[in-house]
């Protein structure tokens, strides 16, 4: 399916931010001040648009004037784009040849941003079955150029590269044998906001001030700003000809990760970090390690530390030839962690690595907006209480809430409950969220992600952290009638085998605790935001502690458990689930 620019897509129970741009309206100027090529008259297919690069290339080409058709596996996660209005939408499975011919139906180039890193064991077979259909669609389809962002790594037969090296290099061989010439760009660490590279650096270098750590510390690695990333693959939807290669870029300077660690402290005002590579490889130490730290799972965190174990350094500059270097020259390291740290702090995080990890689910994976309960158990805990706190103070209190506000309730469970996922593989604590005060769908909120939003009335969560099932967390105010508010929360459960319901029986206790105070802190919170007035708005809220309730509020609670009713849930609505 197909929608041009000024098509909506179809009610699909989810909500959010529609596009501001429509088609012909985007600015003409780069959203970096990124030096572009000449796009007019030439249509590129982004695949990943919804990914940490495509996200952000996307309104690149539409300022450099391309027609830009994007495609997804769900075309309500392109939805919450600024640029949503402004591109061709298509939502496609990669991996079912039709669906990428017809996506692929009168294009010039297109843009390969896909992985399947982090979508399970069997990622480098799924990265060989996309990447031939990619490169027999783009055949059939008389597609001029196919351009691929692969990963930099040394010059070693196919089987002695890691995993994750080897899937990179298996698309790039599988491209560059097609009948259609690929352009291939080998870059190793990719620096800036919100990227897997730069937040691994980050967190490592933030929570630990003396830090032993896996050998490869002392490996060389040579990094590249997302800016000059954008750069080289904008112009390569540009060639006057097109070009059959795999070319090395890089920001023309190595050093060891260690160092790269104690740069970004530097640039970060952090104290000096001590950091000491011990001999020992233990890839999977290493990656478990990662994942522990850091807010990037077990299931990412293990291949990526694998790929670190080898030098990952540029051996040749060739693509300058083709592409010349951006105006100024490539961006140094130091200079790309003080763009991504100013981006951060100012909240403008477009995409990020996470955004790769939601664009590859599963497509046979049931979505949580689908009312299809009838015959599941499904468990509930549902907790209602009216207060005098306004519907407005409410409701900026549900959507603050996760990252630095916490969870309003017994922080101690909920950390406990964040390291045991970690230590399960999952994301814990340690991801917190994109924007301190405002969310959109599909932004990740600590373990959660938000699945549909209904901005000032109701925030439905869906769970990411590893369960014995599927679980959902729906928070909702509306107005009394005589005043005030009325807050309703709502967890639902799935089980999956016995093992799921041993785990609700077994978490039970723990929601006695967290559930009524968390019910009686939002409308606490929302009480204090009352209080401090109209210039409060927008500032979010801060948790209260356990026990405090405001003045006039009235508990209702009830939780319940049992079969869902044929039909399930109402139509445009999603199941919740609690602090498992």
């Amino acid at each position: 399916m197909t929608q041009y620019p000024g098509q909506r897509p179809s009610a699909s129970g989810r909500a959010g931010h529609s596009g501001q741009y429509p088609s012909g309206q985007y600015p003409a100027t780069s959203p970096l001040g990124l030096s572009l090529p000449e796009g007019a008259g030439r249509r590129v297919l982004v695949t990943g648009a919804t990914g940490y690069v495509g996200g952000r290339l996307v309104p690149e080409l539409l300022a450099a004037g391309f027609t830009v058709r994007a495609t997804a596996r769900h075309l309500e996660d392109l939805s919450s784009r600024e640029w949503f209005d402004a591109v061709e939408r298509v939502e496609a499975d990669l991996q079912e040849p039709g669906e990428v011919r017809e996506a692929m139906r009168d294009v010039h180039t297109v843009l390969y941003l896909v992985h399947s890193m982090g979508s399970g064991t069997d990622f480098i077979d799924r990265e060989r079955l996309i990447a031939e259909t990619v490169a027999q669609a783009a055949a059939d389809a008389g597609v001029r150029q196919v351009v691929f962002l692969g990963g930099l790594h040394p010059d070693k037969p196919l089987e002695e590269l890691s995993d994750h090296m080897r899937s990179r290099e298996q698309v790039a061989r599988i491209l560059l044998g097609g009948t259609v010439p690929a352009l291939v760009f080998e870059a190793g660490v990719v620096i800036g906001s919100g990227s897997v590279s730069f937040e691994m650096i980050r967190h490592l270098t933030e929570r630990l001030p003396v830090m032993p750590g896996p050998k490869w510390l002392d490996n060389l690695i040579e990094p590249i700003a997302i800016r000059d990333v954008l750069y080289y693959l904008a112009h390569a939807c540009a060639l006057s000809e097109p070009v059959n290669r795999a070319f090395d870029i890089g920001c023309g300077a190595s050093q060891t990760f260690k160092a790269m660690m104690s740069d970004y402290a530097e640039v970060a005002g952090l104290s000096r970090r001590r950091i000491l590579a011990t001999p020992l490889p233990a890839p999977r130490l290493s990656g478990f390690w990662i994942g522990m730290v850091t807010p990037i799972p077990r299931g990412i965190a293990m291949p990526l530390a694998a790929s670190m174990a080898e030098d990952a350094v540029t051996e040749e500059h060739d693509i300058a030839a083709l592409i010349p270097d951006p105006p100024g020259g490539l961006t140094p390291y130091r200079e790309a962690c003080r763009r991504a740290v100013a981006r951060q702090l100012a909240g403008d995080v477009p995409a990020t690595w996470d955004d790769d990890v939601l664009a590859v689910r599963d497509p046979a994976e049931p979505l949580p907006s689908d009312p299809e309960w009838a015959g599941h158990t499904v468990f509930t805990d549902v907790r209602e209480r009216d207060g005098d706190a306004s519907p407005q103070a409410v409701w900026r209190a549900i959507e603050s809430i996760g990252g630095t506000t916490g969870w309003y309730s017994t922080p101690l469970l909920w950390r406990i409950r964040g390291v045991m996922d970690q230590v399960l593989g999952g994301y814990g604590m340690a991801r917190g969220r994109r924007d301190p005060g405002q969310l959109k769908v599909n932004d990740h909120v600590d373990w959660w992600r938000v699945e549909a939003i209904d901005p000032g009335r109701l925030l439905t969560l869906r769970a990411e952290m590893r369960t014995g099932g599927r679980a959902w967390l729906q928070l909702g105010v509306k107005a009394r009638e005589e005043g005030g508010s009325s807050y309703r929360q709502r967890a639902v459960f799935i089980p999956q085998g016995i093992l799921g319901r041993l785990y609700w029986r077994a978490i039970l206790p723990f929601h006695a605790l967290v559930f009524p105070a968390m019910a009686r802190n939002i409308l606490a919170a929302a009480g204090r935001l009352d209080a401090e007035g109209p210039d409060a708005a927008g500032r979010g809220a801060a948790g209260v502690p356990d026990g405090t309730v405001p003045s006039g509020a009235v508990p209702s609670e009830a939780v319940t458990t049992g079969t869902a009713p044929a039909g399930g849930a109402p139509a445009g609505t999603a199941p919740a689930g609690g602090a498992h």
